[in-house]
């Protein structure tokens, strides 16, 4: 499945949206830190110092900050996300209330102003951060026009508590900033992040599809010098139809074997890219799959170098897609390439899903080929397909809903194992007789 531009463009959407919910409960939190600090700091100046404050209008304002934040909560648990521009010019409105009923501009409170400003700087366009930093002077400017001054028990004077007052503004304001801004922030990296490992998998994608074509159009060109070479076999058994030539004709009947494997690798590729139809999955089961797979390919290779083990207990029904039986095969003859002598397949269930482990005696992947392993481009062999082999292993396996694993032996050579689920290849239960009847249990 391919990553169209829509499809991209629907995925980046997604992680935006998800960031910007992350960000939307961050100051969600803030509002709930900002009201519980309002509480706690008029109580102190209501009992404790004796001031005389609106109490009626201030609650009024803290009521108003609860229901922008429930509203605000309620659309998130939607799924809903509302714009930051809104929310953030109403909370600084409503600040801007509680310091006009609390002195005004000389509330040393007004620092708070620096962190919504702030937030606005992180979470907003560069259109809304502007207009709100316009709407927050002309709040603040408002404060020396409009506000109660405090009044004061006794003699006492406002200078010591405004100190007082901006040294807990600052501190609220440092520790504040740092915390939340670090956290939306780091919400952002981790958007930017799965952004960027999308772009690397439609990257990946895009090569996958070339390489398509490119071999759909190779398939198509091998086409007429296999047939060529066809009719040139066929008019040599002709030929030595009438001669006693035991050697020679082994020789072609080797030629023509190889031939039809030829023709039967370019019909697979055609078929792989959809130019050929009506040839749908068919029925198996895993052991039977298993054990036409390695008598496939040992007498295509020519080889006795595969040991196969088949620890699968219950022999399930499955659909054979020839494109599974390629993966493995490929893997195959990577691992016969490094370990000619032999090389070992295992067959396992685990959970709910059918794992494969190839082994061999080589001398195992290089330690910068592991660290990249299922890249393109990743070999240290000279002059081959540079690891587009085990790079197109990797990415189909992922499509079915699987993992690919490689390590290396502490003894020497390389072990890859493959975990397919059972989910994507099994067929109905239903089938299951049926498949067993049709292929007897033939492990060895």
């Amino acid at each position: 499945m391919n990553l169209s531009p829509a499809a991209m463009f629907r995925k980046r959407s997604t992680r935006a949206v998800e960031a910007d919910l992350q960000n939307q409960h961050l100051l969600i939190q803030l509002r709930w830190i900002a009201m519980g600090g309002q509480v706690a700091t008029i109580a102190f100046v209501a009992t404790a110092m004796q001031v005389d404050l609106p109490l009626v209008w201030m609650a009024a304002t803290l009521t108003a900050l609860l229901v922008l934040n429930l509203v605000s909560l309620a659309a998130l648990r939607r799924g809903r996300v509302p714009g930051a521009a809104w929310p953030l010019m109403i909370d600084a409105v409503l600040l801007t209330v509680q310091l006009g009923l609390s002195g005004g501009a000389t509330n040393p409170f007004t620092a708070l102003y620096l962190l919504q400003i702030t937030l606005a700087a992180v979470l907003l366009r560069p259109r809304d951060c502007w207009i709100f930093i316009g709407l927050t002077a002309v709040l603040a400017g408002a404060l020396t026009l409009l506000y109660l001054p405090l009044q004061l028990p006794g003699e006492e004077t406002i200078f010591p508590i405004y100190l007082i007052g901006m040294l807990v503004a600052l501190v609220i304001d440092a520790v504040l900033i740092a915390a939340f801004v670090t956290r939306i922030n780091r919400n952002l990296r981790d958007r930017d992040a799965r952004l960027a490992d999308m772009r690397q998998q439609a990257a990946e994608e895009d090569h996958i599809v070339r390489m398509g074509l490119l071999a759909s159009g190779a398939a198509h060109e091998l086409g007429t010098p296999l047939a060529l070479i066809s009719v040139i076999l066929s008019d040599w058994r002709t030929l030595m139809a009438t001669r006693d030539d035991t050697d020679l004709q082994h020789d072609v009947a080797q030629m023509q074997k190889a031939l039809d494997r030829c023709k039967g690798i370019v019909g697979e590729i055609l078929r792989s890219s959809g130019e050929t139809r009506g040839i749908a999955p068919g029925r198996s089961s895993v052991n039977a799959f298993l054990d036409d797979l390695v008598a496939e390919w040992t007498e295509s290779r020519q080889t006795e170098a595969l040991q196969f083990y088949n620890r699968i207990d219950d022999d399930l029904p499955i659909l054979t897609d020839p494109s599974i039986k390629q993966l493995v095969t490929a893997v195959l003859d990577n691992a016969l390439e490094a370990s000619p002598d032999r090389i070992y397949l295992t067959a396992m269930q685990r959970d709910d899903a059918l794992v494969l482990r190839i082994d061999d005696r080589g001398p195992g992947f290089d330690a910068g080929v592991l660290a990249k392993f299922g890249k393109p481009y990743n070999s240290t062999k000279p002059g081959e397909a540079k690891g587009v082999g085990l790079f197109l292993v990797v990415n189909a396996i992922h499509k079915l809903g699987g993992e690919v694993k490689a390590v290396n032996h502490p003894a020497g050579g390389a072990s890859v194992t493959m975990k397919l689920p059972l989910a994507r290849l099994a067929v109905a239960q239903g089938a299951a007789d049926d498949a067993r009847r049709a292929n007897p249990d033939r492990r060895g």
